[in-house]
């Protein structure tokens, strides 16, 4: 959908009010009732019907009643939330002209007030050329139900996270500005696409440069998946830039390999077809030694050294799973506790052993009525019959002598022994109270009960009188 920004001017308070409120109504709606936009906008007399046609004038609400009255956003309104907010920001002041286009987003440039020219990138997900999201990217994780909309302001927050760090690092990538919604601001490069370049001073710079560039991402480990000759930037010092990030996954990913490979193998076709340039032909040209030709071969995925830095666990990349996570946390503490020493939380969880067994114990005979448990059972037993425990269920009281003095074997560990005793009496108790026989439907036809005795034995005495 083009972006017209002229009505963007004449849009009041109330208007983005009302589209707010279909906004948030599209959390649990797919087409808003009207009666909710009018709950939430919260305009007195009326004001949210005639809003809503002046909304659907311009283009930035569906209407649809099919089933029911009710209203969608379309691009355009999610378009003027984001701006406004950007707007209110300070961020930037003006939208000028439109300066690429492609099959998940568009790019305009916008300008602050002092002049500075920035590129916003606008996603659309849900056109014709690209519906397969839900195959091709992990936006939705767990999720089964999506909207376009939601689905654009995930690739927007997920691309922005990316530049974000990898401009940390030192990656040439755009500077990330800002980012609310589906609207991503960043600097504007200076450049143009590797794909309308006929011709280049240095190819075998260049080359080395974009093959070094996917590596480097490699070691840091990422994985760029879509790195051809329409994401690369080069101005006109042949310097280069990489753009468009949201499809990145990690190193960890089941099919990491993969797309490494066919990363590595769009450059190489490239340059083979446009420039008649590959890394072979440099090799067998080139005045080179073994060595070197060895070290210049073809980079894989098996080859590269994956201990640069942990961006896909940071930026919970795609493939990175949780398991991943915790063996690398693992790694670190035992890298950091190599000396031996033991610190306070470790002695307070030997401390804390025997109660967690205890714990673990009463469980498992409550839980298991197989053999496993009746052992448990036994093994409790036996030990509280050798401590010679009491059978009563009273808390354990500490002893005294003739002078009235607490006696040192009820101190300390005794009265310890004894309160575990009374635990181990208290799970006995549970395991055989959660073992009773389940009893048919009609079995107290077949049991004579006190009350059925009771009265047969009345019956009786009366006929003898």
């Amino acid at each position: 959908m083009k972006l017209d920004v002229d009505a963007l001017r004449y849009l009041s308070r109330e208007d983005f009010r009302v589209l707010t409120a279909v906004e948030m109504g599209m959390r649990n709606h797919e087409i808003v009732p009207s009666e909710l936009i009018d709950r939430i906008a919260c305009l007195k007399h009326g004001g949210t019907y005639k809003v809503l046609k002046n909304l659907l004038k311009h283009k930035l609400v569906h209407h649809d009643s099919s089933k029911y009255d009710g209203f969608r956003l379309t691009y355009l309104g999610y378009d003027f939330l984001a701006i406004k907010t950007l707007v209110n920001r300070g961020v930037f002041v003006s939208v000028g002209r439109q300066i690429g286009v492609g099959k998940e987003s568009d790019i305009f440039e916008v300008a602050t007030e002092d002049g500075t020219i920035y590129a916003m990138k606008l996603h659309r997900l849900g056109r014709t050329s690209f519906r397969a999201v839900k195959s091709k990217r992990d936006y939705l994780r767990h999720r089964k139900s999506f909207n376009w909309l939601y689905l654009s302001r995930l690739a927007a927050l997920k691309e922005f996270a990316f530049m974000k760090a990898l401009g940390e690092h030192g990656f040439p990538v755009p500077n990330a500005v800002d980012c609310n919604r589906h609207c991503i601001i960043m600097s504007l490069v200076q450049g143009y696409p590797l794909v309308q370049v006929k011709e280049l001073q240095n190819q075998d710079v260049v080359f080395q440069t974009i093959l070094g560039l996917v590596v480097r991402l490699a070691e840091h480990g990422l994985i760029h998946c879509d790195f051809n000759e329409f994401n690369i930037m080069i101005d006109d010092d042949e310097n280069i830039t990489m753009i468009d990030f949201p499809q990145m996954v990690s190193v960890s990913h089941r099919n990491a390999q993969m797309y490494f490979d066919r990363d590595v193998e769009g450059v190489y076709k490239f340059f083979r077809r446009r420039f008649s340039h590959s890394g072979e032909d440099y090799q067998e040209n080139g005045h080179e030694t073994d060595s070197e030709s060895e070290e210049n071969e073809r980079p894989s995925f098996s080859s590269v050294a994956k201990s640069a830095g942990f961006l896909d666990r940071e930026l919970a990349a795609s493939g990175f799973t949780r398991r991943d996570q915790e063996q690398i946390e693992s790694f670190i503490e035992g890298s950091e506790s190599e000396d031996g020493s033991i610190s306070a939380e470790e002695i307070e969880d030997v401390n804390s052993m025997s109660s967690l067994r205890l714990t673990d114990m009463q469980d498992n005979t409550v839980s298991n009525g197989e053999d496993g448990a009746k052992d448990d059972v036994l093994c409790s037993v036996s030990e509280s019959s050798a401590l010679d425990c009491n059978n009563d269920d009273s808390d354990p009281k500490v002893s005294t002598n003739e002078d009235g003095e607490v006696s040192e074997d009820d101190t300390g560990d005794a009265v310890l022994e004894r309160r575990l005793l009374k635990q181990r009496r208290r799970a006995v108790a549970a395991a055989q109270g959660a073992k009773k026989a389940i009893s048919s439907r009609n079995s107290y036809k077949e049991k004579g009960g006190k009350s059925s005795q009771s009265n047969s034995k009345a019956i009786r005495q009366a006929c003898k009188w």
